[in-house]
């Protein structure tokens, strides 16, 4: 903020020193915390970090801070913070330690950033090992967006750590995660603040009146009060933005330097890093003299020439850099690039080299293709988006800058950019396209139209890009049409889209080629599920690999439309692994909701909690939300109505369509039908099956018949029964021929469809499915009178129920035996059904031998964080050790004969 004494520079800001007092108090205390401060351009931020950095003084401190020029380089920022702790690296873990050195640049490698959040929380526990840590980052709107999720990571999980994080950001407010953070707002210093301010700042008396018009035209910003007086009363900027006021100001420093301290400032703007051997060297190399020249600029304290050049403030440096004409940037860049080395640096001088030309380099263009290829490489996809962008500006050649702007726009969508990825699409939309180049950008239209979730939109543009496309490559056009019918299955807009997809099929079959998954649909749609069933099955193997290695989605659709809960246990499985070695958090989050499907389905209720644990803490880790269908389903299968009624709270603000809304529905409809509920059971399954599109239709079509018939409805049941023999008929699996026998026996009321029932499930790895048809058979055998036989079967189903702890279905269970005479043994009540579903995890896996440093890789934590629950676990046990955990026998013994099918 200039030179001001430290009691000057905090006048009026005396709630926000105790309060960053505060977080370095509790952080010395073991109670880790971030704080973010927020504020416009010269309110303050800065001095406030370096309050946090004197009131930390006796403790270790790290700086980093952002730079406008760097935030499109992957790590850019977590590399300066990190620098100092490297000599942690080797205590780290070895995936974290590769990870680590992959992200700062040590070695080749694509990084992988759970990984990489996890070795920078470690890394900053290992440096404060000896005493408390305190980590400062200024202008942290400019970091990179690698960078932030790491550090975001990080600030989320210290709460038991002797760390502290500090970001100073300027408004508006913060995004990528640090809006998420405990902030700190600082506003404008009042009338009296701002005149006291003035007085200590300024080294000669002011008129009063011109005081008085400083302090209104400040509006309290102290830069502002700061550099106003030095623009010597020239420039009228009473109608500007504060902000705007200051670069004149700074700007106005400008006049009267000569060409060669102006060209020397330019170049300083020009280079984020600091380096003063690299400006030195550019200099030089334009011929400057450079003693000199530093001389004057230094006189207009805008910059300080050290080891690392450093502007007053960041708003000088964008002033400086804003004044400068086109042809003086240019040859300032120019110089840059010529000195920067080419291979320790190649993105920022192939960053230089582009800022310097004045018309389309197809050999830069080149080298900013090279340098994004190496960014995409290294997971900075941000940075890659930006490299094309500028190469397809640069390039000459008109094929190839559509290409290169089409590349530019789908790495755009890619990093999340959809408005500069629009614009692009809308510059090659200008030009005359060839039939593929429009087919692409369509399809990257309907990407960014999915994004905004607009489903129909996206339709219209994927299926415009398949028809367009058709004449040309009908294998390409193929797959585009699949694309489209995935999206509108997933998205739930089947009935208005799949009638013009499959027409569209039908006109673009490539001869001799195996049936696809749009032949499988057709075939469904003109001759139903019956005629389908062998071609989706056939469909689903795969010629040469499975679908699901393709199109795992399309993959769970079909499984279930067949009722095949050996391929859908295959595919979950492979989801999970995939998803794992991937190391995209994404495709990690949905093989583990599928893993915890298929555990709730097998009845397996311990490895869905460990699944959606697991879920949970990778959502926490990269900042989203969990995934709701898995926790609604184990909230509802277990019958806990407030859990769901929670979950359905808490995901309330994400966009819901189609088969989300399905999946509630359903989900509702089977925690109201364990809990007898059955008229609410009744208005959620027709939801679930109002649409009758794959996977939930089927599925919850059950749930529908039994509603409908203990709510009298036995048209709408016998129409349900007759949707559900289709489907389970054609499948040919124990798993669906078993559920279409019970449901049918409780249309038809026959023992033999019972019996069917029970022996089909007995075959079945559905556990859920085969304890339902005893409680269903058991109920009608009690209302027969047939009390006897009612307690076998209702017996069987209450222990099934309650040893897996499918808590809804087992009272409902315990309730029919009950009429029948018979108490339940009722389920103990376990101390550790009180724990959180994070504790249940982490008690269980300790209770197996594991150690907190494991647990904690698994969950994204530090092992004392890990440390920390387990306390709090032993607390709600009424235990003390991991001795007495085990003990407990908190995992569950799993069911030993699972069957087939």
């Amino acid at each position: 903020m200039g030179k001001l004494n430290q009691s000057a520079e905090l006048i009026g800001r005396r709630a926000e020193r105790q309060r960053i007092d505060d977080l370095v108090a509790a952080a010395r205390a073991g109670h880790g915390g971030a704080l973010v401060i927020l504020g416009e351009a010269g309110i303050g931020k800065s001095a406030l970090l370096a309050h946090a950095g004197r009131a930390a003084a006796a403790d270790r401190i790290i700086t980093a801070t952002g730079s406008e020029f760097e935030a499109e380089l992957p790590y850019a920022a977590l590399h300066q913070l990190c620098l100092p702790l490297l000599d942690g690296l080797p205590e780290l873990p070895e995936p974290q330690r590769a990870a680590m050195e992959v992200a700062l640049g040590l070695v080749e490698g694509r990084p992988d950033p759970l990984r990489i959040g996890l070795a920078t929380l470690n890394l900053l526990v290992i440096g404060g090992r000896g005493q408390p840590l305190v980590c400062l980052i200024d202008d942290a709107q400019w970091l990179d967006d690698a960078s932030t999720r790491a550090l975001v990571f990080v600030a989320r999980r210290i709460g038991v750590e002797r760390v502290a994080v500090v970001f100073a950001v300027r408004s508006p407010a913060p995004v990528g995660g640090l809006d998420e953070l405990p902030s700190l707002t600082v506003l404008g210093l009042s009338d009296v603040d701002a005149r006291a301010f003035l007085s200590a700042s300024s080294h000669v008396a002011l008129d009063p009146q011109v005081r008085d018009r400083i302090v209104a035209e400040a509006r309290g910003n102290p830069l502002a009060l700061l550099e106003l007086p030095k623009a010597g009363g020239f420039i009228a900027t009473a109608t500007l933005p504060v902000q705007s006021r200051i670069e004149r100001g700074y700007q106005h420093r400008l006049t009267g330097l000569a060409d060669e301290p102006l060209m020397l400032l330019t170049i300083a703007s020009a280079d984020p890093t600091g380096n003063a051997s690299l400006l030195w060297s550019a200099a030089r190399r334009l011929g400057l003299d450079v003693a000199a020249a530093a001389g004057a600029v230094s006189a207009t304290g805008l910059v300080d020439f050290a080891t690392r050049i450093r502007f007053c403030h960041p708003l000088a440096r964008s002033a400086v850099y804003r004044a400068a004409p086109a042809d003086r940037l240019r040859t300032a860049h120019r110089a840059l690039a010529d000195v920067t080395d080419s291979v320790n640096d190649p993105d920022r001088r192939a960053w230089h080299r582009a800022q310097s030309c004045v018309g389309p380099d197809d050999d830069v263009a080149a080298e900013l293709e090279r340098c994004a290829a190496t960014a995409t490489s290294r997971g900075g996809v941000p940075a890659a988006a930006a490299f094309l962008e500028k190469a397809a500006a640069l390039t000459l050649d008109r094929g190839r800058r559509i290409e290169r702007t089409l590349i530019a726009a789908q790495a755009n969508l890619d990093a999340g950019h959809l408005e500069v990825a629009a614009d692009l699409i809308a510059v090659v939309n200008g030009l005359a396209l060839d039939v593929s180049q429009q087919a692409r950008a369509d399809r990257i239209s309907g990407g960014i139209a999915f994004v905004r979730h607009d489903a129909r939109l996206a339709s219209t543009f994927m299926l415009r890009a398949a028809r367009s496309l058709a004449a040309v490559d009908s294998g390409q056009a193929r797959d585009y049409l699949i694309d489209t019918a995935e999206l509108s299955l997933t998205v739930g807009c089947a009935s208005s889209v799949l009638p013009a997809v499959l027409a569209e099929a039908a006109q673009v079959a490539p001869t001799g080629r195996e049936p696809d998954v749009l032949d499988a649909l057709s075939a469904q749609a003109e001759r139903g599920h019956r005629v389908a069933a062998p071609l989706m099955r056939r469909v689903l193997d795969g010629a040469g690999e499975p679908l699901w290695v393709r199109r795992p989605s399309l993959a769970i659709m079909i499984s279930a439309e067949l009722w095949d809960a050996d391929a859908y246990a295959l595919i979950a499985t492979s989801l999970l692994a995939a998803g794992r070695r991937s190391g995209a958090p994404l495709r990690l989050r949905v093989g583990l909701a599928q893993a915890a499907q298929h555990a709730i389905l097998t009845g397996d209720i311990d490895a869905a909690i460990t699944a959606t644990a697991e879920e949970e803490a990778v959502a926490d880790a990269t900042g989203q939300p969990p995934l709701a269908y898995h926790r609604l389903q184990l909230a509802a299968i277990r019958g806990r109505q407030a859990d769901a009624v929670e979950v359905r709270r808490a995901s309330a603000a994400a966009p819901v369509a189609g088969q989300l809304r399905a999946n509630v529905s359903w989900a509702a409809a089977v925690m109201y039908n364990g809990l007898a509920d059955y008229p609410a059971a009744l208005r959620a399954a027709r939801c679930a099956t109002s649409s009758d599109d794959l996977f939930l239709t089927g599925m919850a079509l059950p749930e529908l018949i039994e509603s409908a018939v203990r709510c009298g409805e036995a048209d709408e049941a016998s129409d349900a029964l007759q949707r559900l023999a289709e489907r389970a008929e054609g499948s040919r699996t124990p798993t669906g021929l078993g559920v279409h026998a019970y449901a049918r026996a409780l249309v038809t009321g026959q023992e033999t469809d019972f019996a069917e029932a029970v022996q089909q499930l007995r075959q079945s790895i559905m556990l859920t499915y085969r304890a339902r048809a005893h409680l269903l058979y058991g109920e009608w055998l009690r209302r027969e009178g047939r009390r006897r036989d009612a307690r076998r079967e209702l017996r069987t189903a209450h222990n099934l129920f309650s040893e897996r702890g499918i808590e809804g279905f087992a009272r409902r269970a315990s309730h029919e035996l009950r009429a029948t005479g018979e108490n339940a043994r009722r389920r103990t009540e376990h101390k550790y059904d009180h724990l959180t579903m994070q504790e249940l995890y982490i008690a269980r896996h300790v209770a197996t031998g594991a150690t907190s440093q494991e647990v904690a890789t698994q969950l994204f934590l530090s092992p004392r964080t890990v440390d920390a629950h387990l306390r709090n676990i032993y607390r709600k046990l009424g235990i003390s050790s991991r001795r007495q955990l085990r003990d407990l026998r908190i995992v569950q013994a799993q069911d030993e004969n699972p069957g087939h099918g």
